[in-house]
Formats: C-alpha cells, sequence, structure tokens
C-alpha cells in the first residue's frame, strides 16, 4: 500500500486558501520558503485495524486523507518543530514510523500540497496565517444573536457537596446575594437586550429576532420564583418571539406546570447522580435528606407535558459503579423510549474545598471506563459521554465532508463571545460558574445609568481564543477543542488565558478512528 488512497474533500467555499493563494489584507502571510515542510497542523490518526495505513487531518483546513504509513513517514520527518508541552495536560507523540520514509510519487506529493500537508510557509507564516484566520472566524461568530441566561437567585433547596456556589449558602457576606430578582430589574434587563444585540449586528426588525431564554441559578425553578418566571416568560414574549430552557434540580417542578411544553419552558437539564441510595447522598436537602423520588416523580411530569429533559449524571469513583442500576431504573420507567428524553455523564471537576480530587476522572477516563461498562452492561449505553459526540461528528463529516467547518471552534464555548448571564443584581457575567463576585463581572445594568460594561473584564472574557496563548496557538488540535474550559485552566494556572487539555489529543483521534472504520463501505476510493 502507498501513496495517497482516500480523500475526503472538503467544498470550495469552506476551503482555505492553500499556498497559493493568502489573504487579502495580509500578504506577508505569503510563503517564503523554496522547499516544501510539512504544516505544524497535520494530525497523524492511526486505525487500530490496519497496519499499513492512516488518517491525516488538517488542523485548520479540516481536510481528511487516507494514506500510507509511509506518506506519513515522509511528512513526520519534514516536520521542522514539535508543537510546545502544553501548560496543562500532556499528550504522547501521536506517530512513530519505524524504518526509513521515502519519498511519495509526484501525484501524491502534489495532493499533499493542494491540501495544505505540505507548505512553503516558514513556521512563522503560518502561524500568523493561522493567527489571522481565527480572527476573521471570531469576528463571524461574534456576529450571532447573543444568549442570555437568567438567575433569579442564587439560593437554592439542595446542599450538594460538589456545588461550586456552596459557598454562598453558608457565608453570610453572601446573604445580599441570596435575594430574589423584582420586576424592576426584570425591566431594565430587557431595556438593555436592544443594546447588547447592536453589539452583535442585530436590531430588532419588523420581523422581531428571536430570543432564547435559559434559566440558571442557584435553583431557578424554586416555588417561591414562580411569579419572577412567569413575569420573564411573558415580558420576553411581548418584545420578540421567544423560547426558553432551564437547568433545574427538579425538586419543585410541579408549581410551574403550566409553564412547562412546546410554548412555555420547553427544555430542562435535571441532574440524577447515580442510583437512588448513592443520590440521596449527594444531592441533599439541608435536612440530609435525599431528593431522589421527587425529582423522578417530576421527570415524569415534565415529559408528560413535552418538555425535553436531558438528565445529567455527575460521575466520579464513588458512583460510577452505580450506573448500570441507574440504567435500569430508566428502563422501568421507559424514559429511555420517549423521544423528548435524553441523558448524559459528566465527570465532577474539584472546584470546592468538599469535592475530593483524587475520586475525580478525567473525561478520557470517563470515556474509557464507559467503552468497558457498554460491553458488561448494554443498557448503560442509553447515557452519552464526550466521546460519543466527538465520534458522532467525525462520523457525519466523513460523510459530508463539505460540512467540516462546523466544526470549527475558534474558542471554547460562548462565554468568550456572546453569553450574558444576568444576576437578581442586574450584574452581567460571561460564565456561569464564574458569578457572584463582583470583582469578575463584565458588566451591569445599573438603576440610573443602564447598561455599563467594564472594559477589563469584557475583554479578559471575551479575548480568550485559541490564539490568545502560545500553547493553544501552535497546537494541531486547537480549532477542534477551541482550548479547553477557561474555568478548568484558571483553577490550575490562575489565569483564563491558559490551555485545559483534558487528554483531547487521544479522544480526537480516538473518534476520527473510530468514525472512519463505522463509515468507510461508504467512502469514494481515489487512485
Amino acid at each position: 500500500m502507498e501513496n495517497v488512497i482516500q480523500i475526503f474533500r472538503l467544498s470550495d467555499q469552506n476551503d482555505l486558501p492553500a499556498d497559493g493563494a493568502v489573504l487579502k489584507e495580509q500578504p506577508s502571510y505569503g510563503p517564503s520558503l523554496s522547499a516544501h515542510r510539512t504544516s505544524q497542523y497535520t494530525i497523524y490518526v492511526d486505525l487500530p485495524d490496519n497496519d499499513e495505513a492512516m488518517i491525516l487531518v488538517h488542523g485548520y483546513l479540516g481536510h481528511r486523507i487516507l494514506v500510507s504509513k509511509k506518506v506519513a513517514a515522509y511528512l513526520r520527518k519534514l516536520e521542522l518543530k514539535r508543537p510546545p508541552r502544553p501548560l496543562y495536560g500532556e499528550w504522547q507523540d501521536d506517530f512513530e514510523f519505524q524504518g526509513e520514509p521515502e519519498k511519495p510519487t509526484d501525484e501524491t506529493f502534489q495532493q499533499l500540497v493542494h491540501y495544505g500537508f505540505l507548505t512553503k510557509r516558514t513556521s512563522d507564516e503560518e502561524l500568523a496565517f493561522f493567527k489571522r484566520y481565527v480572527e476573521v472566524k471570531r469576528r463571524k461568530s461574534s456576529m450571532n444573536m447573543p444568549r442570555y441566561l437568567f438567575m433569579p437567585t442564587y439560593d437554592c433547596n439542595l446542599r450538594c457537596p460538589y456545588c461550586f456556589q456552596d459557598h454562598m449558602r453558608k457565608e453570610p457576606s453572601f446573604k445580599k446575594f441570596l435575594k430574589l430578582m423584582d420586576k424592576e430589574t426584570v425591566d431594565r434587563i430587557f431595556a438593555s437586550m436592544p443594546l447588547i444585540e447592536e453589539k452583535h449586528g442585530f436590531e430588532l426588525s419588523e420581523e422581531r429576532q428571536h430570543r432564547h431564554i435559559s434559566f440558571f441559578g442557584g435553583e431557578p425553578l424554586l416555588k417561591a420564583n414562580r411569579d419572577i418566571i412567569s413575569y420573564i416568560m411573558d415580558k420576553a414574549k411581548t418584545l420578540s418571539s421567544a423560547s426558553f430552557s432551564a437547568t433545574s434540580n427538579g425538586t419543585e417542578l410541579e408549581f410551574y406546570h403550566d409553564l412547562l411544553g412546546k410554548d412555555g419552558i420547553s427544555e430542562i437539564q435535571i441532574t440524577l447522580d447515580g442510583k437512588p441510595e448513592e443520590h440521596d447522598k449527594r444531592r441533599i436537602y439541608p435536612d440530609g435528606s435525599g431528593s431522589f423520588a421527587k425529582i423522578a416523580s417530576n421527570i415524569d411530569l415534565a415529559l408528560s407535558k413535552g418538555v425535553f429533559i436531558n438528565v445529567r449524571v455527575n460521575v466520579d469513583y464513588g458512583n460510577i459503579n452505580d450506573l448500570p442500576e441507574l440504567s435500569s431504573f430508566i428502563h422501568s420507567k421507559k424514559w429511555h423510549e420517549k423521544a423528548n428524553f435524553g441523558a448524559y455523564l459528566a465527570p465532577i471537576h474539584a472546584l470546592n474545598d468538599n469535592t475530593d480530587k483524587e475520586q475525580c476522572m478525567t473525561t478520557l477516563k470517563l470515556n474509557k471506563e464507559m467503552e468497558t461498562m457498554r460491553v458488561q452492561h448494554p443498557q448503560t449505553a442509553l447515557f452519552s459521554v464526550d466521546g460519543d459526540k466527538m465520534r458522532n461528528q467525525a462520523i457525519g463529516i466523513f460523510k459530508n465532508p463539505e460540512k467540516a467547518s462546523s466544526g470549527i471552534k475558534t474558542n471554547y464555548c460562548a462565554a468568550h463571545d456572546r453569553m450574558y448571564l444576568f444576576d437578581a443584581l442586574a450584574d452581567i457575567y460571561a460564565c456561569w460558574e464564574k458569578t457572584g463576585d463582583k470583582n469578575i463581572r463584565i458588566g451591569t445594568v445599573d438603576k440610573y445609568a443602564g447598561l455599563m460594561f467594564f472594559n477589563e473584564q469584557e475583554k479578559n472574557w471575551r479575548s480568550r481564543s485559541v490564539v490568545s496563548n502560545s500553547v493553544c496557538s501552535q497546537c494541531r488540535y486547537a480549532l477542534h477543542c477551541g482550548g479547553g474550559c477557561a474555568v478548568y485552566a484558571s483553577e490550575k494556572t490562575g489565569t483564563l488565558h491558559s490551555n485545559y487539555c483534558d487528554g483531547y489529543g487521544k479522544r480526537f483521534r480516538a473518534s476520527v478512528a473510530e468514525a472512519y472504520i463505522k463509515t468507510r463501505e461508504d467512502m469514494l476510493v481515489v487512485s
């Protein structure tokens, strides 16, 4: 086996210019080398059932090519330098070839040039081109409708030990944050939205832009919050078309029965942390009693109203072995048979002193554990993990290469371009995991001055991208992982502008390999 075997080509409109063209406003990004070198953004993907071939993925052009390992070895040989080691997390060299690489045929060589795997740009020129491309994509991404979250209160009726807001319910200095949002504050927030939307290139035209509003807490759907939640929803509907979702513990959902459904709160994320006995040790009321039975009853209610229920299971080494029993419970309720039900697993992160770091697992470890568990307990397949999402996205790209750009991420999440979270004090935050601290708010809706942004904090959050730190900007995987979660990165390094890898390279290569194996029978073979 030799040369290029298969090409999974992007459509022309999603292609980036290769060496023959440059961004018009930056002609200095053009190639200046006399001989080709391998793009530093080439990703090598081993195939577990194939000793002779592997997939190449171009990190920013998006092309995927199946080549012989001799061709891959030739490219590896022409790499001038390896990417820097990450500040947090690590990866291993993902491909080593035994033997002496050979130069491919002229036809293969030209294909490698055409698809960007070989370039005459220097490393610095390619890095400059990459940074410019990211900034162009970032500007385009920021010109989307803002994402609005209302936090009607920081108060909560549960005392989950791993909660990152746990201190707010225990320390007297945070008592003022436990107030409930009032109608006057809601009115001020809605009055500020057109100004926010102008920042993103939107105006409420005659057609009236659609606004999606999500409720977060604390616990947003407490019985005590019912009137203000209803007021927010009515206000939103009078000003534009609107839809609603919530992240809720689900314990007092029965008080919202008439607000649930297609025209009301249509999607809710609710947490169940293992089998009933384990859940009732973790998601507890202040008196120590458990909440599983109440939540399960309200899931039944919401499903009957047509609400899409996304059950989240926060997993660590202490409850992962409960998943077979929890999945059996879900099967007994027949939730998994409903189109408006889903369930996924998320690893617990130690974001407070109550969480044992030794009990926490990485995303990669959770993926591996579930591979084994699904074989031993097939019913646990109803729980999705990060690896499933990555594999399904890769399958979609193999089947429809023209959609490859849909997976490009110049930043990790909307906290870095267009998320606005309003709390009961009318303060504005960029991320729901960093709230309740006036020193990190990005703005406020003042009673007298109206909408105000705090430039330093807003810039700190909104400027984070895969090119705002030197490690990510030189990483092959940058536009696929988006630099990782800024909050988790800052917990490790003290700054938002650092990387959080979480084994991403290994997870990406595994997902591409699995996706190719599942779809290769449908692929067009290019000789």
